[in-house]
């Protein structure tokens, strides 16, 4: 069900200069490239219920622990990435993690992390860490993935 072609990027829409639409762009002139960003091991990913994008008391404690690592690394810029399990339509899917990513910026805005300094992606479906077909395995794949761009 994968189609690349689909993928939406959303700059941060509170951003200044920022539609938030795909392509728009943010006050540092341009939004960065998704392949310019890399995974920092201090960020930790949150998962979602199924069908859901709220953030479970848990995960908050985690989004808590992401706050303060991007509040003491201040120069850097984040990706969300938001993800979903194989089940749903390809827009069904992108949009709902485009939620997922957007709920967890809106969570770290309030934490005190500045919104240009995020960017957010969805990638549905598409980009699953695991692919069996069960329970366990599509709780992995609905997630929101935080990637780091050093500035």
């Amino acid at each position: 069900m994968s189609n690349t072609a689909s993928r939406q990027a959303t700059a941060n829409p509170g951003a200044p200069g920022s539609t938030g639409q795909p392509g728009s762009s943010t006050s540092t002139g341009g939004r960065p490239a998704p392949s310019d960003f890399v995974a920092v091991r201090d960020l930790a990913d949150i998962h979602f219920d199924f069908d859901k994008y709220t953030i479970r008391p848990t995960d908050a404690d985690l989004l808590d622990q992401n706050a303060r690592w991007l509040k003491a690394n201040e120069k850097d810029l984040l990706l969300i990435e938001g993800h979903c399990d194989e089940r749903g339509t390809n827009e069904y899917n992108l949009a709902l993690g485009e939620r997922r990513a957007k709920a967890a910026m809106n969570y770290l805005v309030a934490q005190g992390v500045a919104a240009r300094r995020i960017t957010i992606i969805s990638y549905g479906e598409e980009r699953p860490q695991c692919t069996d077909h069960n329970e366990a395995c599509w709780a992995k794949n609905r997630r929101a993935h935080f990637l780091v761009k050093q500035g």
